[in-house]
């Protein structure tokens, strides 16, 4: 019987485990894959010699977590890798924002838009520079974040945290407006908001983008070396040093829970029992309506499960290519990132397209390229290259042609021509470097990885009705469920999604802390009580 078994060996299950191996729990972990990694693993998906990141494949909160370097990984084998432009996006008429390791540059590419947009962005980030400590601790610990927040609060006057929370709360769109008189620095914020699946007119939106560019700022946008698959063998080599085990081709079918406690999982054939917690590293739903499927659930919980929301849909297209991008704009040439987007104006017609459930005529592209961070992924003188956009959960129309949702071959390869259309218009030439390209479509990525609900990359939607004392369902933000010593750690709970390990570190710890007292604390109850 080991102490802890957790479900999923993505990457907050396999943070869970280290925190827990860490303090001499024995560890098991259960992957339905043949392969650990959950979104976090890479492969050769078109041709010999050419390496891609099959999901997530930039890692900034990474980078930021204090959980992930904790872990001190570069100790197991993890080597990061950042180019000298972090994130770009260009213009159609050749100009280019981008977010560059040199605080300079990133300034004069915005001053190319409005003279004084530069210092704007400087303002910015001294604001960044001041709060990141507390901001990023409270983001990343357990709810309620008590600690840090009386550290911002002593650290600020009254004034300055009135606008602080103001700030925070502002749509991207908005923030832009305040702070940039040109497009540069608005279409920067908004396409980072973008990648959190917020538009640029919805409260939050404007503090998801400032966030994601100042860490672009300050740590990049990191890719691993090698593919995105060594940042899971580092884990895995962690915990196997430690004595926890990670049991692959093992699908969770049933949660055995006896007097309102979880005590083991059940797999086909096979029982796993936990003598100390048990973590799952699975959406809500799949948790409750079917690995508790046989257990009393509160009704209130139930009701609330109708109203959980995933995050948008994804379609990635994967090229290999004979030679890097042509980017009109020279600084995207220099940048890992590229968002491809003609303006904020675009963004806000593309968001009211997803709203309405229309796939988008021109869709906004999160690219990657890498033929001058990590030469490994392809041949000299080649290029891997990636690009993911978002496409409605539930599709009701084709704002750009007759697409229906049902995402088969022809429909995934006109999907995938309107997205080169894209490339092609800001990158004369891209077209004509194609070798080969590979699609996944919206059923393609849940196929892939049952978490990933029609490709719902962040566990739910990031929108403030799905955040903070709202994830996933009204309660504390807190790992505990209703079964005793049983925890949701995966990145439907707070702090959601990104490859931070937040989830699965709040997790671990409320086990520990459960494991230490012979009643659960105030807040574990009262979190409990809130899903009753």
């Amino acid at each position: 019987m080991a102490d802890a078994v957790i479900i999923g060996a993505g990457p907050n299950g396999l943070v869970a485990a280290n925190l827990l191996a860490d303090r001499g729990w024995e560890v098991v972990v259960l992957e339905e894959a043949p392969d650990p990694g959950g979104a976090v693993r890479s492969a050769e998906l078109i041709e010999p010699g050419y390496r891609h990141d099959v999901f997530s494949a930039f890692f900034p909160f990474s980078l930021a977590s204090p959980h992930i370097r904790r872990l001190e990984l570069e100790r197991w084998g993890l080597r990061w890798l950042t180019g000298p432009v972090s994130v770009a996006h260009p213009s159609p008429d050749g100009r280019c924002a981008v977010v560059a390791r040199d605080i300079d540059q990133t300034a004069d590419s915005l001053d190319e838009f409005a003279p004084g947009d530069g210092d704007a962005w400087r303002s910015l980030y001294r604001q960044w520079e001041r709060i990141r400590a507390d901001a990023l601790a409270a983001f990343f610990s357990p709810f309620p974040p008590l600690r840090p927040a009386l550290r911002l609060m002593r650290a600020l006057e009254p004034a300055e945290l009135l606008r602080l929370v103001r700030f925070s709360l502002l749509p991207v769109r908005r923030m832009g407006h305040e702070h940039f008189s040109g497009d540069g620095g608005t279409r920067l914020l908004a396409g980072n908001a973008l990648h959190a699946d917020v538009s640029p007119e919805a409260p939050l939106s404007g503090v998801f983008g400032w966030v994601l560019c100042s860490l672009a700022q300050e740590v990049g946008f990191p890719a691993v070396a090698g593919g995105a698959g060594n940042l899971t063998a580092a884990l895995v080599r962690r915990l196997e040093h430690h004595r926890g085990r990670v049991l692959c081709g093992r699908r969770a079918v049933a949660i055995e829970c006896r007097s309102g406690t979880a005590t083991a999982v059940l797999t086909d054939g096979e029982r796993h029992a936990a003598r100390r917690a048990l973590i799952a590293d699975v959406s809500p739903l799949q948790l409750y309506l079917e690995l508790l499927a046989g257990q009393p659930l509160p009704t209130r919980l139930r009701h609330d499960l109708d109203r959980f929301q995933y995050d948008n849909a994804t379609v990635k297209v994967d090229w290999t290519l004979n030679g890097p991008i042509p980017w009109t704009a020279s600084a995207a040439r220099d940048a890992g990132t590229v968002h491809v987007a003609e303006s904020t104006d675009a963004l806000t017609r593309l968001s009211a397209e997803l709203s309405c459930r229309h796939i988008p005529a021109h869709p906004y592209l999160v690219m990657g390229q890498y033929a001058h961070i990590d030469p490994s992924r392809a041949p000299a003188g080649k290029e891997t290259a990636w690009a993911y956009t978002h496409v409605p959960q539930h599709v009701a129309g084709d704002a750009g042609g007759d697409l229906t949702g049902r995402w088969d071959e022809r429909e995934a390869d006109r999907f995938a021509d309107r997205v080169e259309a894209e490339v092609e218009a800001m990158a004369p030439g891209f077209r004509a470097l194609i070798r080969a390209r590979h699609v996944l479509t919206p059923p393609a990525f849940e196929r892939r990885n049952r978490n990933l609900v029609n490709g719902a990359l962040n566990g739910g939607t990031a929108q403030l009705h799905q955040q903070l004392v709202f994830r996933p369902v009204p309660s504390l933000a807190r790992p505990e469920t209703p079964i005793d010593r049983l925890y949701l750690g995966s990145a439907s709970a707070h702090p959601g999604g990104g490859v931070h390990g937040g989830p699965g570190a709040n997790a671990a710890s409320a086990a520990l802390a459960r494991s230490q007292a012979l009643h659960p604390r105030v807040a574990s109850r009262l979190s409990a009580a809130l899903q009753r």
